[in-house]
């Protein structure tokens, strides 16, 4: 078998049993701190930003508050991702955008995000400031600089390019996997 499965959906299809015995493997305890979860996507030499959105990403997917990851919010997360409704996606992906948690996302908060993507998916296509300006040209109509849930949701489902960009950018299938298979030893070169 290689190290990486050919989708994630597959992954998705094994048993609870199995998901179960993986989460355990790797993290005994049952549960998953922020520092475990950083060690696991070895963060060493990240940028502050991207070690920010992991901090978001972990306490988004904490729903519960406790500063732990359990198997059920683990399950609940992967499952949102892969399998999720839309509107359970950007619901979840405004809650990691807004991150002083004022209910609205502001051009900074999205830029700030979409370095950190970059940073740690090393992926540097269209620089963030463009991204954020077409998002907020588009979604925010009434041109507040910042966007509530409901016109986040509304213009992102009204405009496919938008809706588009966000799950290309969004895509977390590398942490994904990274935390569903447990660290890989990298060969010493």
């Amino acid at each position: 078998m290689g190290s990486h499965c050919s989708s994630l959906d597959d992954i998705m299809e094994e048993d609870m049993h199995h998901w179960y015995t993986k989460f355990m493997r790797e993290s005994p305890s049952g549960l998953i701190t922020l520092f475990e979860l950083k060690t696991m996507l070895e963060m060493n030499g990240m940028t502050d930003e991207a070690s920010s959105y992991v901090d978001q990403v972990f306490f988004t997917f904490d729903m519960d508050g406790d500063g732990y990851i359990d198997f059920v919010e683990y399950i609940a997360a992967i499952s949102l991702l892969l399998k999720g409704e839309i509107n359970q996606k950007l619901k979840w992906y405004f809650k990691l955008f807004d991150q002083d948690g004022n209910g609205k996302i502001d051009k900074e908060e999205l830029e700030t995000i979409f370095k950190a993507i970059q940073d740690i998916t090393r992926i540097y296509d269209v620089p963030p400031e463009e991204i954020v300006t077409l998002i907020y040209e588009k979604i925010d109509v009434h041109g507040e600089g910042e966007l509530t849930l409901e016109e986040f949701i509304s213009g992102s489902q009204e405009h496919p390019d938008i809706m588009d960009m966000l799950t290309k950018m969004m895509d977390l299938t590398h942490v994904l996997e990274i935390i569903i298979k447990g660290l890989q030893k990298k060969p010493v070169e």
